[in-house]
């Protein structure tokens, strides 16, 4: 249990059976009564928001929460395999976990995922990946002037902007916490 002397942001709580994460968090103390600790608390599971304030003498539980490094193996469906390299446990996660981020995952990717109760609820990858361009329409030569962004469809089926001098074949880093490009790293055949 944390009492309220022990809330700040970034801590992880438990409310109603659900795991949370403090995102804002302010002290205030008026001229008279208690102190008051005012919170905006986000709902791991659901990604919902909450104001709640807590005075001094409350009690928090604190959630069961465990952060485990596991290299993603393969997809089966609408689930993604990911294994222990200890243990050589298998967790199935459903795409719904991983939203997005699906489009991100490399074999032998090693990650981290945050299991509450022994169910997996986040996942977080890398910050860059490389992906090569499937396909995109061919740059313009001598268009530098200003930062034109162009389709580009990656070998996964995502679609992210690129720079106009990006081509088909070419492989890119992307920012795993934005789905963005962030640059070229080797030119294409």
């Amino acid at each position: 249990m944390y009492t309220a002397s022990d809330l700040r942001k970034g801590l992880k709580i438990e409310i109603d059976g659900a795991p949370c994460v403090i995102t804002d968090f302010q002290f205030m103390k008026p001229g008279k009564g208690q102190a008051l600790y005012r919170c905006k608390i986000k709902n791991l599971i659901t990604g919902a928001t909450v104001d709640k304030t807590y005075r001094a003498v409350d009690k928090i539980d604190k959630p069961n929460l465990e952060q485990r490094d596991l290299i993603y193996s393969y997809q089966d469906g609408a689930h993604f395999v990911f294994m222990d390299n200890d243990t050589y446990e298998q967790v199935l996660i459903d795409e719904e976990v991983l939203g997005d981020q699906r489009y991100f995952l490399v074999e032998d990717m090693e990650v981290e995922i945050l299991f509450h109760n022994n169910n997996p609820i986040e996942v977080t990858l890398p910050v860059f990946i490389e992906k090569d361009i499937a396909e995109t329409e061919p740059g313009v030569r001598g268009d530098t002037a200003t930062n034109v962004m162009k389709p580009a469809k990656l070998d996964n089926g995502y679609e992210i902007q690129v720079p106009l001098f990006i081509n088909q074949g070419d492989r890119v880093r992307i920012d795993t916490r934005t789905g963005k490009y962030a640059d070229r790293v080797s030119k294409g055949f």
